[in-house]
This record gives structure tokens, sequence and C-alpha cells, in this order.
């Protein structure tokens, strides 16, 4: 059997992508997250077919939200970018490995582990868009 591919989300980077008030929130904005990706390890994204291994790393407000079956969370010790590197380093390097940042240093970081680098509009493109960024 053929090991699923891995979808790594920083969670306090997309969640700061989206102006909606997440910072009044933090903790309901992540569980909100959380729950919107839980299809994904189902239907896959663009390029990266299901089933997919969903991966969340939180930290600081966000640090309890709990995992749920679609999609596991990590609670990050100090950095969410040092976890998300950390968890990139645990995994066989032929493995697919997708991370989902806007975060430039750590798009760095990843890049140079061989994963494959989105932006947080490559999860929930407006209509017409195209899904990578």
């Amino acid at each position: 059997m053929e090991t699923p591919p891995l979808l790594v989300v920083d969670a306090a980077n997309v969640v700061g992508s989206r102006p909606d008030g997440w910072w009044r929130d933090r903790a309901g904005a992540t569980r909100r997250l959380r729950d919107r990706l839980a299809p994904v390890s189902r239907s896959g994204l663009p390029g990266l077919p299901p089933p997919v291994d969903v991966v969340l790393v939180v930290e600081g407000a966000a640090r309890d939200v709990p995992g749920s079956v679609e999609v596991r969370v990590v609670a990050a010790e100090r950095s969410g970018d040092d976890a998300i590197v950390e968890l990139l380093r645990a995994e066989p390097v032929d493995r697919i490995r997708v991370v989902v940042t806007a975060d430039r240093e750590l798009r760095s970081r990843v890049a140079a582990l061989g994963a494959e680098v989105r932006g947080p509009r490559s999860l929930w493109p407006p209509p017409g868009e195209p899904t990578g960024d």
C-alpha cells in the first residue's frame, strides 16, 4: 500500500491570511480551519489525490485545539515553523509532502527539504482563480 501524501498546514499563517475577525478568537478560528480541512483528507486537492494525511500545526492561543478523525493537530512547543520543519524531517524524502503557508522564511526552509509549497489560497481559491499560488 502506498503512503498517502502529507499536507501540512501552518494554522497561524493560514488563519491570519483572511481578515475575518480571527484575532478576536484565535482558537475558534483555528477550529473552523480544522473543520474546513476535514474533507481534504477524503477528496484531496488539485494535484494532490486522496486520501491525504492532513496535519494542522498550531501554536500560541490555539495550542489546545484538538484534532479530529480527518485532521491531525500538532501543537508546537515553541515555534510553529520549527515544528513544521521537524515534521518534514521525520518523513521519508520520497513521500509527497506539501506545506501550506505564505511565510517566506518557512517556504524557503521547507522547499530546501524537498517539500512542495502552496499559499493559503490554494486550499479554497475564489471561483475562477487558478488553484496554485
